[in-house]
């Protein structure tokens, strides 16, 4: 097979991959490969790869396979709401803040990915939400629709989640997904290795894919939890203002450490200021009628 041959794998693998669907699980090599093939494709194949995991609910690169040290191999499923991919994240105890203190977090989902444009679309095409700012004409630009939405303020995002029937994450539960449960400074470790994430000192400049920087992943396989925008939170700081957690491509890397606290007003909306959604068990089901 022509496919097979440009991945440098064999058939038997890409039909096992058709065969599997949705529930297929790639090597880090092989989503490596498959990322650098949609790169190189030519924007119509790119948008037409887009509009069709967006009218199948399933996010972009959703399951990769961890790396060893994860202390969670991903526990994925999907969200009844909006079609996002969550992960797991089990109750118990994380060492929180810079100064490791032990705090206990109930079992809860969040957003494998933060929100995208792509994504957004739909809430306000649903919704007759207003649309951010920069969408041209109205319309997202098809070369962002994976890229994280932005020009959002923390209530844009709280309708959102409401739509989707969750909530915007707690600054315990943002935190714990992203540095997991041993008190890591950041996702991947302690290592501050900016070629992890999108942030100031990587140069890009711009948003990412949200689905780019595959060795960033947490230790519960949730992605883009340092750097590429800012994240709002449930979690007020003052009246009117909301905690924001993760860097941006704007920003320094040091201030992506998970522990590491922003705020901004409600009203604010910026260019690197974005979102995901969180669900408690209870909002993981969908409430009879």
């Amino acid at each position: 097979m022509e496919f097979a041959d440009k991945l440098g794998v064999s058939d038997r693998i890409v039909s096992r991959w058709e065969g599997e669907g949705e529930r297929a699980s790639l090597r880090m090599v092989n989503q490596a490969a498959l990322d650098t093939l949609l790169a190189n494709a030519d924007k119509d194949a790119q948008g037409r790869f887009v509009g069709i995991l967006a009218a199948d609910d399933a996010p972009t690169h959703a399951i990769i396979e961890p790396d060893e040290d994860q202390t969670n191999s991903g526990d994925y499923v999907k969200h009844f709401g909006d079609g996002k991919l969550m992960a797991h994240i089990p109750e118990g105890i994380f060492l929180s803040g810079e100064g490791a203190e032990p705090v206990w977090v109930d079992e809860f989902h969040i957003d494998t990915f933060p929100t995208t444009n792509a994504d957004y679309a739909r809430f306000c095409a649903a919704t007759r939400h207003a649309v951010p700012e920069h969408w041209e004409n109205g319309r997202c630009p098809r070369d962002l629709y994976d890229h994280p939405v932005v020009h959002v303020n923390w209530r844009d995002a709280h309708a959102y989640a409401t739509w989707a029937g969750k909530s915007l994450p707690t600054a315990e539960q943002w935190e714990k997904a992203a540095r997991g449960t041993s008190g890591r400074t950041f996702p991947w470790g302690d290592q501050k290795t900016a070629a992890k994430c999108n942030v100031r000192e990587t140069g890009v400049e711009r948003t990412t894919s949200v689905s780019r920087y595959h060795s960033g992943v947490s230790p519960f396989g949730v992605y883009d939890m340092v750097g590429n925008v800012w994240e709002w939170l449930a979690t007020a700081t003052t009246p009117g203002r909301y905690e924001l957690r993760g860097s941006a491509f704007t920003s320094p890397l040091f201030r992506g450490a998970p522990a590491i606290s922003n705020d901004a007003g409600d009203m604010m909306r910026d260019d690197d200021t974005g979102f995901r959604c969180a669900a408690t068990p209870a909002q993981m089901t969908p409430r009879k009628r």
